[in-house]
């Protein structure tokens, strides 16, 4: 359901070159190879080569004897032949890679495997989340900074285009802030809690439509669990244990539904 682009593979390449890929997919991999001049160049010998051989194929203009005709049609048919061995070398290595895991798991025994181990690299806004609540610390130690805690959903709602998940009980707001990013604007509430202490819930509309569901992020110090739904995007954000995190975005992300 994201919106990023798939990576261009061979298997991409080869079917570019047969005319087998969507109008879209073709705009991908046109992009792809634009920043490639050396695959580029390939793709467009395998292009010209065969533009030529569907020319001799068609015996256009009486310019191919049965001879060329037939050599044509088994260099066409060796390509075609190549391109499918190619893809199904991929798929051999891709089975071999996971028999092997399933034999490792045989033999030392079932693996955990965790959100934290499992995830991929987090969205962006993470990043910005992560930011925001250092920005919001060294809020917190300076006087002269005032607390902003008057807090409404509905007016954030109609200013920012976010809606903002219901909090538990025993969380107080201490800070609201509206801080600008590279997605827009995004909101960064501080809270006190009772089990986490200070944290923050970050909430941003990166761009994409996605339902995401809650993933801890380990950073340095400062750990996160962020989820999507929707349009919105959200993160917990704070020096809390990481699992306590992640309960907290599981039960703020349940608001929302």
């Amino acid at each position: 359901m994201t919106a990023s682009i798939d990576p261009v593979t061979d298997a991409d390449l080869d079917a570019y070159v047969d005319d087998q890929l969507e109008v879209a997919r073709r705009i991908e991999v046109e992009a792809y190879l634009s920043a490639r001049p050396e695959t580029a160049a390939r793709v467009m010998s395998d292009l010209r080569m065969r533009d030529e051989l569907r020319m001799a194929l068609a015996g256009s203009s009486g310019m191919a004897r049965p001879a060329t005709t037939e050599a044509a049609r088994r260099l066409e048919r060796g390509l075609a032949q190549g391109r499918i061995f190619a893809v199904l070398q991929r798929a051999a290595a891709a089975a071999l890679l996971v028999g092997a895991g399933w034999l490792a798991n045989s033999i030392f025994g079932s693996i955990a495997v965790t959100k934290v181990v499992a995830s991929t690299q987090p969205p962006a806004y993470v990043e910005e989340a992560v930011s925001a609540h250092r920005t919001t610390l060294v809020r917190e130690a300076m006087p002269s900074q005032a607390e902003a805690p008057g807090y409404n959903a509905d007016e954030i709602r109609a200013a920012t285009a976010i809606v903002m998940p219901s909090l538990p009980a025993d969380w107080k707001i201490r800070d609201v802030q509206v801080y600008p990013s590279r997605f827009g604007p995004s909101v960064e509430m501080a809270l006190e809690t009772k089990d986490l202490g200070l944290v923050s819930l970050f909430a941003i509309r990166p761009g994409t439509f996605d339902v995401v569901k809650p993933t801890v992020v380990p950073s340095g110090d400062i750990s996160s669990a962020y989820f999507q739904i929707g349009e919105v995007a959200y993160a917990v954000v704070g020096r809390s244990d990481a699992g306590n995190l992640d309960r907290a975005a599981e039960k703020l992300a349940r608001t929302l539904y």
